[in-house]
């Protein structure tokens, strides 16, 4: 029981620590008002290799939900089509990420009464919060403050891999950035040669013509 105590007294001293970090997005419901015609999209920026899971269904208001029918429509930062789906009261996409950026799910409805918007539940897990522990924690035996400190280490494990990920991002945009100022910079030396060069002409040009008039 001691011995017990002091792990659960660590995983709370841990929990405290990493708190601020943990809060970064893992998982989102969020409920979209769809209008009765037009399109309603999330968009997510999303690393390579994560496990994406998401749930979505029209709200019921007391009428035939059979009769509300919605379209649904996942694409990847390139325009990949990852999910597609049309005339569903509800449904569920799953995939693992390949492209870095923002993935967007789009939904609009496609029912016959198109004069009465609807409202869309949206549960969106990804990475940690999509995975079942509760197989790994079968497959793995292991239960408690085990359980526990394993979701913490992958946890830990993902926020390295976003640090990461930001950092590459922000060297990217430095380079494109630096690039962009030595272009400007290079631009600007041109156009200052340029109105030189044409100066320059303008006064010969203007002197000659004075010569041909022998005003000087």
């Amino acid at each position: 029981m001691r011995r017990g105590g002091v792990a659960m007294l660590r995983l709370a001293v841990v929990r405290l620590l990493l708190w601020p970090l943990l809060l970064a997005p893992g998982t989102a419901a969020v409920w979209l008002n769809l209008p009765a015609s037009g399109t309603k999209c999330v968009s997510e920026e999303i690393q390579p290799n994560v496990v994406v899971i998401a749930n979505y269904a029209v709200a019921s208001d007391g009428a035939d939900i059979a009769l509300q029918t919605i379209a649904a429509k996942v694409t990847s930062p390139y325009g990949n089509t990852l999910h597609n789906q049309e005339q569903v009261s509800a449904g569920q996409f799953a995939f693992t990420t390949t492209e870095a950026g923002s993935y967007v799910a789009c939904f609009w409805i496609d029912s016959s009464n198109g004069d009465v918007g609807l409202s869309v539940s949206l549960d969106w897990k990804i990475g940690i919060a999509a995975k079942d522990w509760d197989s790994v924690a079968k497959k793995d035996k292991i239960e408690g403050v085990e359980l526990e400190l394993t979701k913490l280490e992958e946890e830990v494990q993902l926020i390295h891999e976003n640090l990461l990920y930001l950092k590459s991002r922000e060297a990217l945009m430095r380079e494109v950035s630096e690039k962009t100022n030595a272009r400007v910079a290079l631009f600007s030396i041109l156009s200052l040669g340029v109105c030189i060069l044409v100066s320059i002409l303008q006064l010969w040009h203007l002197k000659s013509y004075f010569r041909k008039k022998k005003l000087i």
